[in-house]
């Protein structure tokens, strides 16, 4: 029995951890405590083990599970509506019984391991019912949500079907945590329209309880990239890369992203096509590297937007390219940690341009990165850390003329005013990293 419980749609065994596993497993090995996930494979429940200091307690999801509660419900149907419906949110009765039935199977698999008031932080959009079926299981346990993703308006969130079992299942939860103070701010408003609640600022009574609802933005594990950026043989791999792209005579541009309809990839490429056009930018001067990590290609949705990203790089380069100098770098493939430094530190600017985002942590990446003060960010005012980073080029990624504009304007700014907007957004990347964003969180949870 643990006193402190992580739970999350994957366990923390991959190769190469993401920003949650880097801020929770520090704790929850110092804690002895326990993390409550899924393998990642399907039809595979192993007994519980030990890894690297942390009691690992797996979840079985089937074949069946996959297809339904995670690319169906959470992927197919809640992603997309979080995400200010920029694809169209697809709706289907077996999926959220689905989605019901496994978060069921989390809210069981927490409550036996978790020790009497135990702290349990259950994470993101796929264990939404958890928090509310936790608390009738384990009414002892002091519970904590945070949502990962964006929060959506009201109006969207009414779309959503059985939307009052997702409020009652937050509402489980003694602190529901969210990336920016809106999303708090339209979960709250939501308890009053569905269930006739009546917050006051943050807080709200619910079944005897006192649930608070507040922003809490997630950030990077500064020290790691820090590390990765000082070292020799990544920053020797950053010169190797740009003297294949063509070295000091042309500006290399970076965008990295999960090939994803929210991440703008589309506009962003229609963009740079049109500066090319327009002779703002030429091949000689300027090339676009585009790193594109493949993402649930089993949706329909992903299948399009590859085809459609790629069918225009093709058209891009074949316009505008020349022998052995193409404009633009197309990679659909994953990269490591290292290897993605190497190119923040070989960027004189990159592109985060998401329609919508959460947080968006290549941004704070790629400013932790640069050591040098060099570079320039041009970044979606509709990410979360547009609020952070607000020296960085901010644009409109909807209005493909405000990203031409940001992208010249970083093209066109001094070297002084991009050193004096990389520190002081590197100020803000190391003041708030996220080690603070967990241990904050927890102390608020109480």
């Amino acid at each position: 029995m643990k006193r402190f419980v992580v739970v999350a749609n994957r366990l923390p065994v991959d190769a190469g951890p993401g920003g949650l596993v880097s801020a929770l497993q520090p704790i929850t090995r110092s804690s002895g405590g326990a993390w409550v996930g899924w393998t990642g494979n399907p039809d595979e429940r192993p007994e519980p083990f030990e890894h690297e200091g942390v009691h690992i307690h797996p979840v079985e999801l089937s074949a069946d599970d996959i297809d339904r509660y995670y690319e169906g419900q959470s992927n197919s149907t809640i992603w997309p509506l979080f995400h200010d419906g920029v694809e169209p949110s697809v709706h289907h009765r077996p999926w959220r019984v689905a989605y019901q039935a496994v978060n069921m199977r989390f809210a069981e698999a927490a409550a036996a391991v978790a020790a009497e008031g135990a702290t349990v932080w259950v994470h993101d959009y796929q264990l939404m019912l958890v928090p509310g079926m936790l608390r009738e299981l384990r009414p002892d346990l002091r519970i904590g949500f945070f949502l990962h993703i964006p929060f959506p308006p009201v109006e969207l969130f009414m779309q959503l079907p059985r939307r009052t079992d997702f409020v009652r299942g937050l509402l489980g939860a003694d602190l529901v945590g969210f990336q920016q103070p809106l999303a708090a701010q339209n979960f709250l408003r939501l308890t009053t329209q569905l269930l006739g609640l009546r917050p006051e600022g943050e807080r709200v009574e619910y079944e005897g309880r006192t649930v608070t609802a507040r922003a809490f933005p997630i950030s990077i594990d500064v020290s790691e990239i820090d590390e990765l950026a000082a070292d020799p043989e990544v920053q020797e791999e950053a010169r190797r890369l740009r003297k294949d792209l063509g070295g000091d005579r042309r500006l290399l541009l970076l965008g990295v992203d999960r090939l994803d309809y929210t991440k703008g990839i589309d506009q962003r490429i229609e963009a740079y096509g049109e500066l090319l056009a327009d002779g703002t930018v030429s091949n000689e001067e300027a090339v676009l590297v585009q790193v594109a990590t493949p993402s649930r290609m089993r949706v329909a949705q992903y299948q399009q937007l590859r085809e459609r990203v790629e069918r225009e790089v093709g058209r891009i380069n074949g316009e505008f390219g020349d022998v052995g100098r193409a404009p633009l770098h197309y990679l659909f493939q994953s990269r490591s940690r290292a290897e993605l430094v190497a190119l923040y530190l070989a960027a004189d600017i990159m592109l985060v341009t998401p329609l919508r985002d959460g947080m968006n942590l290549v941004a704070k990446e790629y400013v932790a990165a640069r050591r040098d003060e060099g570079g320039a960010l041009v970044l979606s005012e509709f990410t979360g850390a547009a609020s952070e980073l607000s020296d960085a080029f901010l644009v409109n990624p909807y209005d493909v003329d405000d990203l031409k504009r940001g992208i010249n304007a970083a093209i066109a700014a001094s070297p002084d005013d991009l050193a004096a907007r990389m520190r002081k957004m590197r100020e803000t990347v190391r003041a708030n990293d996220v080690g603070r964003w967990a241990k904050q969180f927890l102390e608020a949870l109480g």
